[in-house]
């Protein structure tokens, strides 16, 4: 689809609105995806929903539980790999 390219559709009885399966393509959007439909200046601007909220880090800083003395990145690092080649994985 070039930049420029205009598309058309048809508004059905029903109101509903088919994308053409280029555009659809483009932006990844499948069936069942949930679209925002806003109000434009000229028109509506369809946006896709996330699937989950925004996260914050602090929503999410310690959410893990750990209850133990805090660790370095090489401590963590020396543990993944021993566990790695525990597994036989490295």
């Amino acid at each position: 689809m070039g930049r420029h390219e205009k598309l058309t559709t048809t508004v059905s009885t029903k109101g509903q609105v088919i994308l053409p399966k280029e555009l659809r393509d483009l932006l990844n959007w499948k069936p069942g995806t949930r679209l925002k439909v806003e109000r434009s200046g000229n028109g509506v601007l369809l946006k896709s929903e996330r699937i989950f909220p925004e996260t914050k880090i602090e929503d999410v800083i310690g959410c893990v539980g750990y209850d133990g003395p805090t660790i370095s990145i090489e401590e963590m690092d020396a543990a993944v790999m021993r566990e790695a080649k525990r597994l036989d994985r490295y």
